[in-house]
């Protein structure tokens, strides 16, 4: 078993491109040895107006973008969203809020929401804001599976992103989370202006939480955003990201998130080969583009890669790590 210090992380990014490839797709076979992805499906149930100033988020109301502030979506809008999403293939339902924080009227619509999700076959996940311990309890009890609530990049850049809550927030939140015994869904970001000690840095951070689900994005710049004119991430540094969350959280579902469509179908399919095995699933995200299912479809069967079937795989996605596992990494 490998203790994954910071140290040991940035040996691996400071290792040949393709030996750290090498070492993803041994480690990826050993753990997930079935050719699948799973698929989620990730709708914005209330869009804009966040008071967050997130530099690369169209939501904020920080920034002038095309999002335009709007209401939570009415419960039955939400449910045939689900039903849509599972007739299409997807296994587990995403809902984002662009809040700082749930209020409580808020909290108790979304546990309503969760729970006839949860109810249609669905795994259930949401990302609200922060959340106390007292919130995370609420949505364990309506039968949340996953929460997502991503730490973007290192706690050096951090500021450089972000200035209206600390890291320590969001560590607080992902501990609340953990504590009601809801999986954690947690990742970052790529090209944000970071350096590579910094996407060291990040990897280092969760491979302490162990999320059982890590969504990597490449950064979408959005007109209005303070990230706006970044420039584009390079394929294969984002493909040995990829990798080293491989290697490092060998049982955890890695997903590739925003950015697939700047990323083209070959880099795509070197990051199914680096250990990547869950997409979200759908033409669109919060409020940016993704490729449309029919793409999708087409670009897995061309990779010979099926979408997991939940039914076909029952307790294989993601268990919940004990405490010692988190820590030590096989």
């Amino acid at each position: 078993m490998t203790a994954w210090t910071l140290s040991a992380i940035e040996d691996l990014f400071a290792q040949p491109w393709l030996t750290v490839l090498q070492r993803a797709v041994s480690v990826h076979q050993a753990h997930w040895p079935q050719p699948e992805v799973e698929l989620a499906t990730l709708l914005s149930v209330k869009t804009g107006g966040c008071p967050e100033n997130c530099g690369y988020c169209p939501q904020s109301q920080t920034f002038e973008t095309e999002v335009k502030a709007s209401k939570l979506l009415p419960e039955n809008e939400v449910l045939q969203a689900a039903q849509a999403a599972k007739v299409a293939g997807a296994t587990r339902f995403c809902m984002g809020a662009a809040w700082r924080s749930p209020k409580g009227r808020d909290l108790e619509k979304m546990a309503t929401m969760i729970a006839n999700v949860k109810a249609l076959g669905l795994e259930t996940c949401a990302t609200l804001g922060m959340l106390s311990p007292d919130q995370a309890q609420t949505l364990q009890a309506a039968g949340l599976d996953y929460y997502n609530h991503n730490l973007d990049t290192s706690p050096a850049h951090y500021a450089q992103v972000v200035t209206t809550r600390s890291y320590q927030d969001r560590l607080d939140t992902l501990s609340a989370v953990r504590q009601a015994g809801i999986k954690v869904c947690c990742g970052g970001i790529i090209g944000l202006g970071e350096q590579q000690a910094d996407r060291a840095s990040l990897i280092a951070e969760l491979v302490k939480l162990q999320p059982e689900s890590v969504p990597i994005n490449s950064l979408v710049p959005v007109p209005g955003t303070v990230l706006a004119s970044s420039a584009p991430v390079d394929p294969l540094d984002f493909v040995r990201v990829i990798a080293i969350c491989r290697i490092t959280m060998p049982r955890a579902r890695i997903r590739l998130s925003a950015g697939r469509q700047q990323l083209g179908e070959a880099v795509q399919g070197l990051c199914f080969l680096a250990g990547a095995n869950s997409i979200f699933y759908g033409d669109k995200l919060l409020t940016t583009g993704n490729p449309d299912t029919q793409a999708d479809d087409q670009l897995l069967q061309k990779l010979g890669l099926q979408a997991f079937t939940a039914s076909q795989n029952e307790g294989v996605s993601a268990p919940i790590l004990k405490q010692d596992e988190r820590e030590l990494i096989h």
